[in-house]
């Protein structure tokens, strides 16, 4: 079963953290649909969040079309995430793990493995590298 994690550090709202991680767990498979959610009180009671905060993390991940409430039974999934190009054994996560062991052993911890990842993501997905400043519309 899903267990969540609460950082009351990191700046992000408790309830988005509950979203985040359940859609983290959807996207790497380890729910699937059918599968039930913990309950508000399973929640409750292992990480001391308000009901309320579930409730509410629980209704923005059915508003999102993944959970459904079943009264009296749960919240349960309704759809996956995931992607057969992240599951586990495929050649994408083998490379990654790979590459991953491979940054350890040259001396890089999580930390600095998780910002290296994130600059290259970014420069991916955005066309330019981080810190890089926007060039701005038209000529002014």
């Amino acid at each position: 079963m899903l267990e969540y994690r609460i950082d009351r550090r990191s700046g992000v709202a408790t309830y988005l953290q509950i979203v985040q991680q359940t859609e983290h767990a959807l996207r790497l498979g380890h729910l699937r649909p059918g599968d039930r959610l913990p309950t508000a009180k399973e929640v409750v009671a292992a990480t001391a969040v308000n009901p309320n905060t579930v409730l509410k993390a629980y209704r923005e991940l059915e508003r999102r079309g993944l959970v459904a409430p079943r009264p009296g039974l749960g919240t349960f999934v309704l759809r996956s995430l995931a992607r057969e190009e992240s599951a586990a054994g495929s050649p994408l996560r083998t490379e990654l793990a790979a590459w991953a062991a491979r940054a350890r052993a040259a001396g890089l911890g999580r930390a600095d493995v998780e910002a290296l990842v994130g600059s290259v993501v970014d420069e991916e997905f955005t066309g330019r590298p981080e810190g890089a400043a926007e060039a701005p519309e038209g000529n002014g």
